[in-house]
């Protein structure tokens, strides 16, 4: 194929020695229609079928507030946090029977059988439950669900997706923001907190925004808080001190 031939309507590069790469489909076939979520699971039922090094680290996310069953002949020496394990062998045709009998919120297939992660995905959309392939990147199917790098800093979570197209540009990007979102759990506090204030004081809503930005902006409150020299409530009082004083100046 010469270098200036097309499939699918992308040029193909030339390389090094001159073999002919295509662009990865997956890059350009990426379901950019996918709209980003943050679901609430606290007391749902994950179902994971796998349990080997995928299966646990899908199986420790979910754990921190769904019940977590999962499925599997054997099971990696990996931590599977709080959730319960169930040592079976089901065959494709099973696999809706376990799913009538957990009623999960949403499955997980993660094993290294083809059959059964189709069986799990045929079973999950046809009883219309949310489903995450950890065999498949890129193209995805109605009703999947893709799990994100997150960064947590509570109450703040940032999520990064690539649609499995570039897992080594998730991990840079998470540490990227663990480093820039540091303190910004209490700088979440501290506006929620300075905004119910304001609003029982009868503060201006224009000016209540006013307020909540210019403490959001001040690199010198983000400083105090990542090191700790100011306490969210001495921030807020500090706040309505200078919001105080001034009023009193206004003539």
């Amino acid at each position: 194929m010469r270098p200036d031939d097309h499939v699918h309507g992308s040029r193909l590069p030339v390389i090094g020695d001159g073999r002919e790469v295509a662009v990865d489909a997956a890059v350009r076939s990426f379901d950019t229609t996918m709209i980003p979520l943050l679901h609430d699971l606290t007391g749902a039922t994950v179902l994971v079928f796998g349990g080997g090094p995928v299966g646990a680290r899908k199986t420790r996310r979910f754990a921190r507030e769904a019940e977590v069953i999962v499925v599997s002949p054997d099971f990696a020496d990996e931590r599977f946090g709080d959730a319960d394990l169930v040592r079976a062998a089901p065959e494709p045709g099973d696999v809706g029977d376990w799913l009538e009998r957990c009623e999960p919120a949403l499955v997980v297939a993660a094993t290294d059988d083809d059959a059964i992660n189709e069986a799990v995905a045929r079973a999950a959309q046809e009883r219309g439950v949310l489903v995450n392939r950890a065999d498949r990147s890129g193209e995805r199917d109605p009703g999947s669900v893709v799990v994100p790098a997150t960064v947590r800093e509570d109450p703040v979570v940032v999520s990064i997706a690539t649609g499995g197209t570039a897992p080594a540009l998730s991990k840079h990007l998470r540490r990227e923001f663990e480093e820039q979102l540091s303190g910004a759990g209490e700088m979440a506090r501290v506006c929620a907190a300075l905004r119910t204030e304001l609003r029982s004081r009868n503060v201006d809503p224009i000016r209540r925004r006013e307020l909540v930005g210019d403490v959001v902006k001040s690199p010198d409150v983000w400083t105090d808080l990542r090191t700790g020299a100011s306490k969210p409530s001495q921030v807020i009082e500090d706040v309505l001190s200078e919001e105080r004083a001034t009023e009193r100046d206004l003539p």
